[in-house]
């Protein structure tokens, strides 16, 4: 997952105000007490922070791949 579709995937599953303010203020114990901005600035790879976010906000599996995209086995 590039950086660009992480933001994209944010935008439809949040929407654009909150899903910035999820990243900048969701600390994801998952990810060493990051949030996700911080995460990302480290260096995280976007897939596995959209992931743990994923997880901490209880989306639903079968959107964790993010808009539009088909899950492969």
């Amino acid at each position: 997952m590039k950086l660009s579709e992480f933001r994209a995937a944010l935008r439809e599953e949040f929407g654009s105000s909150y899903g910035d303010t999820l990243t900048h203020d969701l600390v994801l114990t998952e990810l060493d007490g990051m949030t996700g901005d911080e995460a990302l600035a480290a260096g995280r790879n976007p897939r596995e922070v959209w992931l743990a976010l994923c997880r901490a906000t209880d989306v639903p599996p079968s959107r964790w791949y993010g808009p539009r995209q088909v899950r492969k086995s």
